[in-house]
């Protein structure tokens, strides 16, 4: 895959820009646009720059991170705290994803979208309000381990790092997780499924795939 120099601004307007020329695939009235990548490449950050651009663009969007629908602690450490088999198939609720996030955005849904569903430092719900998005809107979910699992991403993004940047960037106490990711690559090969890929081993200097091939969803 050739992958070309870009900035972190440059790439936030073009995806912004490429997001807000699109129509959601399903027919419905809300656009759904995925920021997939380890904790270690930076997916919030890109996100609110996305969201920052699409809502200069007279958008209204609303930024989901997956690591507010963590399962309860009962279930993320049924087999251990530093179970990377648990960590890529356990710790997201991915069906509270489905309701919560995605079920209202399908056309003729209500747009009520919740936030997030769990505290994991209280282990708690946390109980946040629904928010309405209006027709026209976007969410935009970013998280690790994003892909692979049918979520009706419009536009999907991908943050790679290589694995040695991945060690590096990753802090010793999340390290136990690397096995989990070279699994999701093995498994998944998320660079092929996004529509756009992103090498984020520089966080100085990312370089990306453009907007070519667009359109091969998650």
């Amino acid at each position: 895959m050739r992958l070309e120099a870009i900035t972190w601004e440059g790439l936030a307007g073009a995806l912004a820009a490429h997001a807000d020329s699109l129509t959601p695939s399903d027919g419905g009235a809300r656009l759904r646009v995925g920021i997939d990548g380890a904790p270690a490449s930076g997916t919030g950050g890109l996100a609110e720059r996305v969201a920052q651009e699409l809502r200069v663009r007279g958008r209204a969007v609303l930024v989901v991170a997956t690591e507010g629908f963590l399962r309860p602690a009962s279930l993320r450490y049924e087999y251990g705290k530093e179970d990377p088999d648990s960590y890529a198939d356990s710790w997201f609720d991915t069906g509270a994803l489905w309701r919560e996030v995605f079920g209202p955005l399908e056309p003729g849904g209500s747009g009520r979208v919740l936030p997030d569903l769990w505290d994991p430092v209280t282990d708690r719900a946390t109980r946040s309000p629904y928010h309405a998005l209006p027709e026209g809107g976007v969410v935009l979910v970013h998280g690790p381990l994003l892909l692979g699992r049918w979520f009706p991403f419009d536009l999907s993004v991908h943050l790679g790092l290589s694995p040695g940047a991945l060690r590096r960037r990753t802090a010793e106490s999340g390290r136990w997780t690397l096995p989990a990711f070279a699994r999701y690559e093995d498994e998944v090969t998320p660079a092929e499924r996004a529509d756009v890929v992103v090498r984020a081993d520089d966080p100085r200097h990312p370089a990306w795939s453009g907007l070519g091939g667009a359109g091969r969803g998650a």
